[in-house]
Protein backbone atom coordinates (compact mmCIF):
# COMPACT_ATOMS: atom_id res chain seq x y z
CA UNK A 1 0.00 0.00 0.00
CA UNK A 2 2.78 2.35 0.96
CA UNK A 3 4.92 1.77 -1.89
CA UNK A 4 2.28 2.18 -4.44
CA UNK A 5 1.40 5.70 -2.89
CA UNK A 6 4.87 6.68 -3.59
CA UNK A 7 4.72 7.84 -7.04
CA UNK A 8 2.09 9.94 -6.38
CA UNK A 9 3.51 11.85 -3.24
CA UNK A 10 6.75 12.04 -5.29
CA UNK A 11 4.65 14.17 -8.46
CA UNK A 12 3.00 16.58 -5.54
CA UNK A 13 6.29 17.24 -3.82
CA UNK A 14 7.68 17.49 -7.29
CA UNK A 15 4.48 20.00 -8.27
CA UNK A 16 4.88 21.85 -5.20
CA UNK A 17 8.90 22.56 -5.85
CA UNK A 18 8.03 23.72 -8.94
CA UNK A 19 5.51 25.93 -7.59
CA UNK A 20 8.13 27.00 -5.22
CA UNK A 21 10.63 27.32 -8.15
CA UNK A 22 8.36 30.03 -10.19
CA UNK A 23 7.24 32.09 -7.07
CA UNK A 24 11.21 32.48 -6.16
CA UNK A 25 11.95 32.99 -9.72
CA UNK A 26 9.77 36.80 -9.55
CA UNK A 27 12.36 39.29 -9.19
CA UNK A 28 12.86 40.99 -5.91
CA UNK A 29 12.25 45.29 -6.48
CA UNK A 30 14.49 47.72 -4.83
CA UNK A 31 13.97 51.59 -5.10
CA UNK A 32 15.93 54.39 -4.13
CA UNK A 33 13.96 57.41 -3.83
CA UNK A 34 15.94 60.99 -3.58
CA UNK A 35 14.78 64.36 -3.17
CA UNK A 36 18.70 66.38 -3.65
CA UNK A 37 16.98 69.55 -2.05
CA UNK A 38 16.08 72.10 0.53
CA UNK A 39 14.74 74.70 1.50
CA UNK A 40 10.77 75.43 1.49
CA UNK A 41 10.64 76.95 -1.85
CA UNK A 42 12.01 73.36 -3.33
CA UNK A 43 9.05 71.79 -1.36
CA UNK A 44 7.81 69.80 -4.93
CA UNK A 45 10.87 67.82 -5.02
CA UNK A 46 10.27 65.74 -1.40
CA UNK A 47 6.52 65.97 -2.37
CA UNK A 48 7.31 64.27 -5.48
CA UNK A 49 9.23 62.04 -3.66
CA UNK A 50 7.23 61.36 -0.47
CA UNK A 51 4.30 60.54 -2.98
CA UNK A 52 6.39 57.76 -5.20
CA UNK A 53 6.97 56.40 -2.02
CA UNK A 54 3.77 55.82 -1.55
CA UNK A 55 3.01 54.24 -4.84
CA UNK A 56 5.73 51.48 -4.23
CA UNK A 57 4.39 50.88 -0.88
CA UNK A 58 0.56 50.61 -2.25
CA UNK A 59 2.04 47.80 -4.53
CA UNK A 60 3.80 46.20 -2.00
CA UNK A 61 7.43 47.28 -2.49
CA UNK A 62 8.66 46.17 1.19
CA UNK A 63 9.76 49.50 3.46
CA UNK A 64 13.18 47.22 3.86
CA UNK A 65 13.82 47.66 0.01
CA UNK A 66 12.73 50.77 -0.33
CA UNK A 67 15.72 53.72 1.04
CA UNK A 68 14.53 57.42 0.60
CA UNK A 69 16.42 60.24 0.67
CA UNK A 70 15.16 63.73 1.50
CA UNK A 71 16.42 66.98 3.33
CA UNK A 72 13.09 66.53 5.76
CA UNK A 73 12.99 70.19 6.33
CA UNK A 74 9.40 70.59 4.29
CA UNK A 75 6.84 68.87 6.59
CA UNK A 76 8.03 70.61 9.77
CA UNK A 77 8.93 73.89 8.04
CA UNK A 78 7.49 76.75 10.21
CA UNK A 79 6.65 78.45 6.43
CA UNK A 80 4.15 75.03 5.99
CA UNK A 81 0.90 76.18 7.34
CA UNK A 82 0.04 72.43 7.59
CA UNK A 83 2.49 70.81 10.34
CA UNK A 84 3.25 67.31 9.38
CA UNK A 85 1.78 66.95 6.16
CA UNK A 86 3.06 67.50 2.50
CA UNK A 87 0.76 67.24 -0.57
CA UNK A 88 1.51 66.85 -4.23
CA UNK A 89 -1.39 67.89 -5.84
CA UNK A 90 -3.97 70.29 -5.11
CA UNK A 91 -6.69 67.84 -3.94
CA UNK A 92 -4.03 65.33 -2.68
CA UNK A 93 -3.94 63.34 0.24
CA UNK A 94 -0.96 63.37 3.07
CA UNK A 95 1.97 61.61 0.87
CA UNK A 96 4.38 62.07 4.14
CA UNK A 97 3.27 60.09 6.30
CA UNK A 98 4.99 56.90 6.93
CA UNK A 99 7.95 57.57 4.73
CA UNK A 100 10.82 56.34 6.09
CA UNK A 101 13.61 58.69 7.03
CA UNK A 102 16.33 56.43 5.87
CA UNK A 103 19.30 59.24 5.06
CA UNK A 104 18.25 63.02 5.83
CA UNK A 105 20.09 66.19 6.07
CA UNK A 106 23.34 66.80 4.98
CA UNK A 107 23.96 62.93 4.51
CA UNK A 108 21.42 63.28 1.97
CA UNK A 109 25.15 63.69 -0.45
CA UNK A 110 26.34 62.49 -4.25
CA UNK A 111 28.59 59.66 -2.17
CA UNK A 112 26.19 58.48 0.15
CA UNK A 113 23.66 58.11 -2.92
CA UNK A 114 26.47 55.97 -4.84
CA UNK A 115 27.15 54.03 -1.87
CA UNK A 116 23.89 52.99 -1.39
CA UNK A 117 23.55 52.12 -5.16
CA UNK A 118 26.05 50.44 -5.25
CA UNK A 119 25.10 48.23 -1.58
CA UNK A 120 28.85 49.78 0.09
CA UNK A 121 27.82 48.93 3.86
CA UNK A 122 30.92 49.79 5.13
CA UNK A 123 31.03 53.52 3.50
CA UNK A 124 27.59 54.07 5.28
CA UNK A 125 28.32 52.55 8.38
CA UNK A 126 26.91 55.14 11.01
CA UNK A 127 25.05 56.96 8.61
CA UNK A 128 21.06 57.75 8.26
CA UNK A 129 20.02 54.27 8.17
CA UNK A 130 22.57 52.50 7.01
CA UNK A 131 20.01 50.71 4.69
CA UNK A 132 21.32 50.17 1.05
CA UNK A 133 20.75 48.47 -2.14
CA UNK A 134 21.22 44.63 -1.46
CA UNK A 135 20.20 43.35 -4.84
CA UNK A 136 21.21 40.14 -6.23
CA UNK A 137 21.70 39.30 -10.19
CA UNK A 138 18.07 38.36 -10.67
CA UNK A 139 16.84 41.65 -9.08
CA UNK A 140 15.28 44.73 -10.39
CA UNK A 141 15.90 47.97 -9.41
CA UNK A 142 13.96 50.97 -9.42
CA UNK A 143 15.61 54.66 -9.16
CA UNK A 144 14.05 58.20 -9.00
CA UNK A 145 15.72 61.61 -8.80
CA UNK A 146 14.14 64.58 -8.01
CA UNK A 147 15.97 68.33 -7.64
CA UNK A 148 17.69 71.08 -9.85
CA UNK A 149 20.81 69.94 -12.41
CA UNK A 150 22.48 71.55 -14.98
CA UNK A 151 25.29 70.49 -18.51
CA UNK A 152 26.16 67.14 -17.01
CA UNK A 153 25.54 66.83 -13.24
CA UNK A 154 22.37 67.01 -10.61
CA UNK A 155 23.00 68.93 -7.40
CA UNK A 156 22.36 67.47 -3.98
CA UNK A 157 21.41 69.74 -0.71
CA UNK A 158 25.58 70.80 -0.33
CA UNK A 159 27.42 68.91 -3.35
CA UNK A 160 26.41 68.12 -6.87
CA UNK A 161 26.53 64.62 -8.88
CA UNK A 162 28.19 63.82 -12.05
CA UNK A 163 26.89 61.91 -14.94
CA UNK A 164 30.44 60.83 -15.66
CA UNK A 165 30.05 59.17 -12.01
CA UNK A 166 26.69 58.12 -12.12
CA UNK A 167 27.09 56.51 -15.43
CA UNK A 168 30.19 54.54 -14.23
CA UNK A 169 28.49 53.57 -11.18
CA UNK A 170 25.58 51.84 -13.01
CA UNK A 171 28.06 50.18 -15.39
CA UNK A 172 30.58 48.74 -12.47
CA UNK A 173 26.98 47.54 -10.96
CA UNK A 174 26.41 45.79 -14.32
CA UNK A 175 30.07 44.30 -14.28
CA UNK A 176 29.36 43.45 -10.87
CA UNK A 177 25.70 41.47 -11.54
CA UNK A 178 24.37 43.97 -9.13
CA UNK A 179 20.68 43.85 -10.77
CA UNK A 180 18.88 42.39 -13.79
CA UNK A 181 17.13 45.31 -14.72
CA UNK A 182 17.30 48.81 -13.21
CA UNK A 183 14.72 51.94 -14.17
CA UNK A 184 16.24 55.16 -13.57
CA UNK A 185 12.94 58.17 -13.48
CA UNK A 186 15.39 61.63 -13.61
CA UNK A 187 13.63 64.92 -12.85
CA UNK A 188 15.56 67.78 -13.23
CA UNK A 189 16.66 70.43 -15.68
CA UNK A 190 18.96 69.52 -18.43
CA UNK A 191 18.99 65.79 -16.86
CA UNK A 192 18.83 64.48 -20.73
CA UNK A 193 22.29 65.34 -20.41
CA UNK A 194 23.34 62.90 -17.57
CA UNK A 195 22.65 59.87 -19.62
CA UNK A 196 23.04 61.49 -23.71
CA UNK A 197 25.92 59.71 -25.06
CA UNK A 198 26.90 58.19 -21.71
CA UNK A 199 24.29 55.66 -21.00
CA UNK A 200 25.69 52.07 -22.48
CA UNK A 201 22.98 50.52 -24.27
CA UNK A 202 23.90 46.99 -23.15
CA UNK A 203 23.90 47.07 -19.45
CA UNK A 204 19.90 46.79 -19.03
CA UNK A 205 19.13 50.26 -18.15
CA UNK A 206 16.05 51.93 -19.02
CA UNK A 207 16.49 55.39 -18.39
CA UNK A 208 13.65 58.62 -18.88
CA UNK A 209 14.26 62.14 -18.20
CA UNK A 210 12.14 65.65 -17.43
CA UNK A 211 14.04 67.29 -20.21
CA UNK A 212 16.43 67.02 -23.26
CA UNK A 213 20.33 68.05 -22.54
CA UNK A 214 19.85 71.60 -22.73
CA UNK A 215 16.33 72.84 -21.86
CA UNK A 216 14.86 73.29 -18.19
CA UNK A 217 11.95 71.53 -16.56
CA UNK A 218 8.86 72.96 -15.25
CA UNK A 219 7.47 73.26 -11.60
CA UNK A 220 3.63 72.65 -11.23
CA UNK A 221 0.63 72.96 -8.60
CA UNK A 222 1.20 76.03 -7.22
CA UNK A 223 -0.72 76.16 -3.96
CA UNK A 224 -2.12 79.51 -2.67
CA UNK A 225 -2.37 78.11 1.11
CA UNK A 226 1.17 76.51 1.05
CA UNK A 227 2.66 79.62 -1.13
CA UNK A 228 4.56 77.07 -3.44
CA UNK A 229 4.96 74.29 -5.89
CA UNK A 230 3.65 71.02 -4.68
CA UNK A 231 4.87 69.07 -8.28
CA UNK A 232 7.26 68.98 -10.89
CA UNK A 233 5.03 68.35 -14.44
CA UNK A 234 6.85 65.43 -15.71
CA UNK A 235 7.29 63.79 -12.11
CA UNK A 236 2.75 64.36 -11.30
CA UNK A 237 2.66 62.79 -14.77
CA UNK A 238 4.14 59.89 -14.47
CA UNK A 239 2.87 59.35 -10.82
CA UNK A 240 -0.61 59.78 -11.45
CA UNK A 241 -0.25 57.73 -14.32
CA UNK A 242 0.95 54.58 -11.79
CA UNK A 243 -2.24 55.89 -9.45
CA UNK A 244 -4.79 54.98 -11.64
CA UNK A 245 -3.18 52.19 -14.45
CA UNK A 246 -3.29 48.23 -13.81
CA UNK A 247 1.03 48.14 -13.61
CA UNK A 248 1.00 44.68 -14.36
CA UNK A 249 -0.80 45.57 -18.16
CA UNK A 250 0.97 48.68 -18.21
CA UNK A 251 4.65 48.15 -20.44
CA UNK A 252 7.13 51.07 -19.35
CA UNK A 253 7.49 52.24 -23.22
CA UNK A 254 3.45 52.94 -22.69
CA UNK A 255 3.91 55.13 -19.93
CA UNK A 256 6.92 56.90 -21.20
CA UNK A 257 4.49 57.31 -24.05
CA UNK A 258 1.90 58.89 -22.01
CA UNK A 259 4.46 61.06 -19.79
CA UNK A 260 5.75 62.44 -22.91
CA UNK A 261 2.99 63.35 -24.35
CA UNK A 262 1.36 64.90 -21.29
CA UNK A 263 4.47 66.51 -20.28
CA UNK A 264 4.37 69.75 -22.97
CA UNK A 265 6.30 71.69 -20.90
CA UNK A 266 9.76 69.86 -21.51
CA UNK A 267 10.48 67.10 -23.97
CA UNK A 268 10.61 63.91 -21.78
CA UNK A 269 13.52 61.33 -23.52
CA UNK A 270 14.62 58.27 -22.89
CA UNK A 271 17.73 56.19 -22.62
CA UNK A 272 20.16 53.15 -22.41
CA UNK A 273 18.40 49.43 -23.18
CA UNK A 274 14.86 51.09 -24.85
CA UNK A 275 14.04 47.01 -25.49
CA UNK A 276 13.49 46.94 -22.00
CA UNK A 277 10.29 49.62 -22.27
CA UNK A 278 8.23 47.27 -24.43
CA UNK A 279 9.53 43.98 -22.88
CA UNK A 280 8.45 44.89 -19.10
CA UNK A 281 5.87 46.03 -17.55
CA UNK A 282 5.90 49.01 -15.19
CA UNK A 283 4.79 46.95 -12.31
CA UNK A 284 8.34 44.72 -12.35
CA UNK A 285 9.56 48.18 -10.65
CA UNK A 286 7.24 49.83 -8.54
CA UNK A 287 5.37 46.76 -7.42
CA UNK A 288 3.34 43.85 -8.12
CA UNK A 289 0.65 43.76 -5.87
CA UNK A 290 -1.77 45.74 -7.73
CA UNK A 291 -3.08 49.09 -5.57
CA UNK A 292 -6.40 50.11 -5.98
CA UNK A 293 -6.59 53.40 -8.35
CA UNK A 294 -6.32 56.68 -7.00
CA UNK A 295 -7.76 59.03 -9.39
CA UNK A 296 -7.45 62.65 -8.96
CA UNK A 297 -9.56 65.64 -10.18
CA UNK A 298 -7.66 67.19 -13.15
CA UNK A 299 -5.80 70.48 -11.79
CA UNK A 300 -4.46 73.27 -13.73
CA UNK A 301 -0.92 72.69 -14.61
CA UNK A 302 0.05 76.57 -13.75
CA UNK A 303 3.34 75.58 -15.04
CA UNK A 304 6.96 77.31 -14.47
CA UNK A 305 10.01 76.98 -15.59
CA UNK A 306 12.14 75.34 -12.22
CA UNK A 307 14.76 77.81 -12.71
CA UNK A 308 12.49 80.70 -12.10
CA UNK A 309 10.61 79.20 -8.87
CA UNK A 310 11.40 81.31 -5.95
CA UNK A 311 10.85 84.64 -8.45
CA UNK A 312 7.03 83.56 -9.41
CA UNK A 313 6.25 82.54 -5.95
CA UNK A 314 7.42 86.33 -4.75
CA UNK A 315 5.31 87.55 -7.26
CA UNK A 316 2.85 85.53 -6.69
CA UNK A 317 2.60 86.42 -2.26
CA UNK A 318 2.79 90.32 -3.55
CA UNK A 319 0.11 89.76 -5.70
CA UNK A 320 -1.94 87.87 -3.36
CA UNK A 321 -0.85 89.97 -0.25
CA UNK A 322 -3.41 92.53 1.33
CA UNK A 323 -0.80 94.12 3.78
CA UNK A 324 1.08 96.91 2.60
CA UNK A 325 3.83 96.52 4.87
CA UNK A 326 4.09 93.01 4.24
CA UNK A 327 4.03 93.59 0.05
CA UNK A 328 6.45 96.52 0.70
CA UNK A 329 8.59 94.06 2.35
CA UNK A 330 8.06 91.70 -0.72
CA UNK A 331 8.69 93.23 -3.04
CA UNK A 332 11.98 94.74 -1.50
CA UNK A 333 13.15 90.90 -1.28
CA UNK A 334 12.03 90.78 -5.01
CA UNK A 335 14.09 93.21 -6.55
CA UNK A 336 17.09 92.16 -4.30
CA UNK A 337 16.29 88.35 -5.79
CA UNK A 338 16.54 90.13 -9.34
CA UNK A 339 19.29 92.25 -8.83
CA UNK A 340 21.45 88.95 -7.27
CA UNK A 341 20.55 87.47 -10.75
CA UNK A 342 21.79 90.51 -12.87
CA UNK A 343 25.18 90.31 -11.10
CA UNK A 344 25.85 86.55 -11.22
CA UNK A 345 24.88 86.64 -15.05
CA UNK A 346 27.20 89.47 -15.54
CA UNK A 347 29.89 87.58 -13.59
CA UNK A 348 29.60 84.63 -16.51
CA UNK A 349 29.51 87.28 -18.93
CA UNK A 350 32.29 88.77 -17.60
CA UNK A 351 34.30 85.19 -17.27
CA UNK A 352 33.19 84.88 -21.21
CA UNK A 353 34.24 88.24 -22.59
CA UNK A 354 37.25 88.54 -21.17
CA UNK A 355 38.36 84.81 -22.73
CA UNK A 356 37.37 87.17 -26.33
CA UNK A 357 34.44 84.16 -26.25
CA UNK A 358 31.02 86.29 -26.02
CA UNK A 359 29.62 83.71 -28.47
CA UNK A 360 29.67 80.97 -25.39
CA UNK A 361 27.18 82.61 -23.69
CA UNK A 362 24.45 81.89 -26.43
CA UNK A 363 25.42 78.61 -28.04
CA UNK A 364 24.22 75.34 -27.14
CA UNK A 365 27.43 72.33 -27.58
CA UNK A 366 27.08 68.82 -26.65
CA UNK A 367 29.23 68.44 -23.47
CA UNK A 368 32.17 66.17 -24.81
CA UNK A 369 35.14 66.89 -22.67
CA UNK A 370 34.07 66.45 -19.52
CA UNK A 371 37.74 66.52 -17.61
CA UNK A 372 38.00 70.31 -18.77
CA UNK A 373 34.49 70.90 -17.73
CA UNK A 374 34.72 69.30 -14.48
CA UNK A 375 37.58 71.51 -13.88
CA UNK A 376 35.44 74.79 -15.06
CA UNK A 377 32.77 74.04 -12.78
CA UNK A 378 34.88 73.00 -9.62
CA UNK A 379 36.60 76.25 -9.94
CA UNK A 380 33.43 78.72 -10.08
CA UNK A 381 31.75 76.92 -7.38
CA UNK A 382 34.91 76.98 -5.27
CA UNK A 383 35.53 81.12 -5.66
CA UNK A 384 32.31 82.53 -7.15
CA UNK A 385 28.88 80.69 -6.45
CA UNK A 386 27.92 78.01 -4.79
CA UNK A 387 26.35 75.66 -7.25
CA UNK A 388 23.70 73.65 -4.79
CA UNK A 389 22.69 77.07 -3.03
CA UNK A 390 22.22 78.87 -5.98
CA UNK A 391 19.98 76.84 -8.66
CA UNK A 392 19.93 79.59 -10.73
CA UNK A 393 23.58 79.61 -11.50
CA UNK A 394 23.35 76.34 -12.65
CA UNK A 395 21.76 77.33 -15.75
CA UNK A 396 24.62 79.00 -16.66
CA UNK A 397 26.80 75.90 -16.39
CA UNK A 398 26.54 75.93 -20.25
CA UNK A 399 28.70 78.48 -20.67
CA UNK A 400 32.06 76.40 -20.04
CA UNK A 401 30.67 73.47 -21.88
CA UNK A 402 30.61 75.88 -24.81
CA UNK A 403 34.18 77.27 -23.91
CA UNK A 404 35.70 73.52 -23.83
CA UNK A 405 34.13 72.56 -26.48
CA UNK A 406 35.20 75.52 -28.33
CA UNK A 407 38.89 74.82 -27.81
CA UNK A 408 39.49 77.42 -25.18
CA UNK A 409 42.09 75.96 -22.73
CA UNK A 410 41.39 74.94 -19.39
CA UNK A 411 43.81 77.02 -17.63
CA UNK A 412 42.67 80.18 -19.43
CA UNK A 413 38.98 79.44 -18.47
CA UNK A 414 40.37 79.06 -14.57
CA UNK A 415 42.79 82.29 -14.82
CA UNK A 416 39.34 84.13 -16.35
CA UNK A 417 37.26 82.92 -13.01
CA UNK A 418 40.18 84.27 -10.99
CA UNK A 419 40.32 87.56 -11.82
CA UNK A 420 36.43 88.10 -12.41
CA UNK A 421 35.44 86.36 -9.14
CA UNK A 422 37.46 88.79 -6.83
CA UNK A 423 34.24 88.95 -4.60
CA UNK A 424 33.88 86.62 -1.45
CA UNK A 425 32.21 83.21 -2.44
CA UNK A 426 28.23 83.76 -3.23
CA UNK A 427 25.77 81.23 -1.10
CA UNK A 428 22.12 81.56 -1.04
CA UNK A 429 20.99 84.23 -3.67
CA UNK A 430 18.56 81.82 -5.75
Amino acid sequence: MLSSSLPFVAAVVLSIAGLCSSADSEPRIWALLVAGSNGYYNYRHQADVCHAYQILHRNGVPDERIVVMMFDDIANSSDNPTKGVIINHPDGSDVYRGVPKDYTGNDVSPQNFLSILKGDTTALRGIGSGKVIESTPEDHIFVYFADHGAQGLVAFPNDYLYSTDLVKTLVDMHSNKRYAKLVFYMEACESGSMFSGLLPEDINVFATTASSPDESSYACYFDDLRQTYLGDVYSVKWMEDSDIENLSQETLQKQYSIVKAETTTSAVHEYGNLTMGSSFPVSQFQGTKGATAEKLPRAHLDATNARDVPVAILRRRIRNSFDEDTRSILQKDLNQLLRNRIFLRNKVTQIAKSLGAAEALQRKLTLKDHTCYRQAVERFHNICFNLPSNPYSLGFLRTFTNLCESGVKIGDILSAMDSVCIHPKIVGIV
